[in-house]
């Protein structure tokens, strides 16, 4: 797997690269700026980006920013964020074209070797990770109204899962149900929320992006 690497401390991003490698990882570019990581992103050679939100000159969104300019020419091209903080704009803005192959984690988690590796194989697949404590927050949210409102609590907590980028069997084994069980809840997900036929992994996306909405 080809990854494209930014993040402005350098500690941090020679200890992602050696964990990359480790893995069976190329790292194709390392970068430490927004106006290098716009360049990075424009690579044949990639199949993943790792990219910190904040990124000089402005250390504000240049990741971010650099992540979906270049999705808009490449969709679906798959890029995994890293924050310091859980910021719901930050993964609305990433799931908004519903095409998957997107991830946002705190920066925390990357110490977590095995959740990142698996975070990132799965954004590279095609699927959508959300953090846990941005999922928690979004169960917390005072006033949250809109189109989960229908769902019952077990299906809450499957569609929270799935925004973690949990599979069916993953899902079932932290809920202690059967993966047909789990199944249902999902399709009876997909029906409240009107979700049509299409991909699976799609499905999976639009359903999440209902959930960070509300």
């Amino acid at each position: 797997m080809r990854v494209v690497l930014a993040e402005d401390l350098f500690l941090l991003r020679d200890g992602l690269t050696r964990t990359l490698h480790d893995h069976g990882c190329q790292v194709v570019a390392s970068v430490d700026n927004g106006p290098e990581l716009a360049r990075a992103l424009t690579r044949t050679d990639l199949d993943v980006a790792v990219i910190d939100v904040r990124l000089p000159p402005t250390h504000t969104d240049e990741g971010l920013r650099a992540a979906l300019q270049a999705r808009g020419s490449r969709p679906a091209l798959p890029v995994l964020i890293l924050s310091h903080f859980v910021d719901q704009l930050y993964a609305h803005e990433l799931l908004a074209s519903g095409e998957g192959a997107v991830g946002y984690l705190l920066k925390d988690r990357v110490t977590h070797t095995a959740q990142f590796i698996d975070a990132l194989r799965t954004v590279a697949a095609g699927g959508t990770v959300m953090d846990p404590q941005v999922v928690a927050k979004l169960l917390t949210r005072s006033g949250r109204r809109g189109r989960t409102d229908s769902l019952t609590g077990r299906e809450h907590e499957v569609l929270a899962l799935m925004a973690e980028g949990r599979s069916n069997t993953a899902i079932a084994q932290s809920l202690h149900v059967s993966e047909s069980a789990v199944a249902k809840h999902i399709a009876s997900v997909f029906g409240k929320l009107r979700i049509e036929q299409s991909p699976e992994d799609n499905r999976r996306v639009l359903a999440v992006l209902a959930y960070l909405k509300g």
